[in-house]
């Protein structure tokens, strides 16, 4: 891109300042935009210093009667995802600009944006006032963790002089109405990939378990996050069970797949990741069946333990729902690593005698006693590893 900056980022936000690049100009209902590509350094200097701080409330926010902050774990996976090697932010970024801090020339198709002065001739809006971000706070927040010397180009839609009203609906049909793309199919997506990665073994594995006859999880999992089409008792969505296993696999599933896109694979775990990530190993082997093997075997000794919570599935139970799949799915990870000797698969029957020393009877799991959410999944993790494994903590072992 041919490119005209007078300043860059280590210049003074009062000193003047201008950016020019090729732009295409769009007609619409909602009024006239341009559209161009800026590099992510430049769109950093120019987008509002609020959304660069992540504190107080945009006047777009305030206008709806609304608050949106940040999200800080959002940013934090974004500053990890701009720097693997597909990475691509395909949408635009929109923002406003004020008139005085636009120039359109019309026959060479450049828009030049620019600081503005005041009657006495001092900066009245810098640099980093020139753009107000209407969508794309997280992704710019992400790009700040761009590693140097790397190029991301952001697309972006500008729309000039717009007024409060017209931002505020525009920011509502953006943000609002959009319909949000269900976790479970972005996971069941990974089928496709070339490269190995633990978010395509995870899926891999929850096809298995759901497809197997005689798994305790057959025909219970909604692959696409809602209920499939002639299935009854289907009682975790894909994501919840893929983002459950991953916490076993892989400190950073991110991190994971980019080193194997790029032709290599993560450094061997050390021994107390072995200890956090139980099934570190059998990913890095290649192993992905004996991870199969010993989920299925688990939940084959849960099913055995608490057969009737297990195949309740109306409204007040819980063993066999998100709430309990997720607390068990917890405890797996302290039961394997107590268990397994060598990298062996502990067989249904080590679980089923290791499950019978809790006092938990089937009538106990319901959501009077473990409440739907996190809540619940805690406190279903803490109860029965107290009554399994007492002080200890196998991981710590």
């Amino acid at each position: 891109m041919n490119q005209k900056t007078l300043a860059n980022s280590t210049d003074s936000i009062d000193a003047p300042f201008e950016i020019e690049f090729p732009c295409i100009r769009v007609s619409q209902p909602l009024g006239d935009f341009f559209v161009a590509s800026i590099p992510a350094a430049q769109l950093i200097q120019i987008t509002y210093s609020d959304v660069r701080k992540m504190t107080g409330e945009r006047e777009v926010d305030t206008y709806m009667g609304i608050q949106r902050e940040v999200d800080k774990k959002r940013v934090a996976e974004l500053k990890r995802y701009v720097n693997t090697i597909d990475a691509c932010f395909p949408t635009s970024v929109i923002l406003a600009v004020p008139e005085e801090c636009t120039e359109f020339d019309s026959e060479r198709n450049k828009l030049k944006l620019k600081s503005a002065e005041g009657e006495d001739g001092r900066i009245r809006i810098n640099r980093t006032e020139i753009a107000k971000v209407l969508d794309g706070q997280h992704r710019i927040e992400g790009l700040k963790g761009l590693e140097s010397g790397r190029t991301f180009d952001i697309n972006v839609s500008i729309f000039v002089d717009m007024d409060l009203p017209s931002q505020a609906y525009l920011f509502s049909i953006v943000n609002l109405a959009q319909t949000k793309v269900k976790k479970s199919l972005v996971y069941d997506l990974f089928e496709y990939a070339r490269a190995r990665s633990p978010q395509k073994s995870a899926h891999s594995i929850a096809v298995a378990l759901d497809d197997l006859p005689g798994s305790p999880l057959h025909k219970r999992i909604k692959r696409l996050g809602s209920a499939t089409p002639g299935r009854k008792g289907e009682s975790i969505t894909q994501s919840t069970f893929v983002e459950a296993l991953l916490e076993h696999i892989s400190p950073d599933p991110i991190v994971d797949r980019d080193l194997y896109l790029r032709g290599s694979r993560p450094s061997t775990p050390t021994e107390s990741e072995r200890k956090k990530y139980v099934f570190r190993d059998f990913f890095l082997k290649g192993e992905d069946m004996k991870i199969a093997d010993t989920v299925l075997a688990y939940f084959k000794a849960v099913e055995k333990r608490w057969p009737a919570a297990w195949s309740r599935q109306g409204q007040g139970y819980m063993l066999s729902r998100t709430s309990g799949f997720r607390g068990l799915m917890r405890l797996l990870g302290h039961a394997y690593a107590i268990m397994s000797k060598d990298g062996e698969v502990p067989s249904e029957d080590r679980f089923y005698e290791l499950l019978t020393k809790s006092k938990l009877k089937d009538d106990d799991f319901v959501v009077t006693q473990f409440l739907p959410g996190s809540g619940g999944e805690s406190r279903l993790f803490r109860t029965l590893q107290e009554e399994l494994f007492g002080d200890r903590n196998p991981k710590l072992i």
